[in-house]
């Protein structure tokens, strides 16, 4: 695929998901535990969580109870279908009362 063709079509997705204090933990193990059944999937490109890394800088908003999830997809029905896998539906029964709050950004690039 020419580079120029794939930049159109890549979706990325950063999901900020606020976790209930106390909760952040077992939910990082949950949603670990689903990384590779997501990493199989076909159109998908990249998948993981991050925290908050203290550096200084003085414009870093700091918040331990929230969880960013990166995400990279081929194309937006890659990341649709996604939303449907048995194992996204069971780690979202497994995880929902440990959540308080998501909000989502999905991208192209520019």
């Amino acid at each position: 695929m020419p580079h120029e063709e794939r930049r159109k079509t890549t979706v990325t997705v950063v999901a900020s998901i606020r976790i209930k204090p106390g909760n952040r933990d077992a939910f990082l193990g949950i949603f670990k535990a689903n990384v590779q059944e997501v990493l199989k999937e076909d159109g998908c490109i990249e998948y993981y969580p991050t925290v908050d890394f203290k550096t200084g800088l003085p414009v870093q908003e700091m918040d331990e109870n929230v969880i960013t999830v990166v995400e990279k997809w081929n194309d937006m029905k890659a990341l649709e279908n996604h939303l449907k896998t048995p194992h996204m539906l069971a780690y979202k029964e497994k995880t929902k009362d440990m959540a308080e709050g998501l909000t989502i950004k999905v991208l192209q690039n520019a």
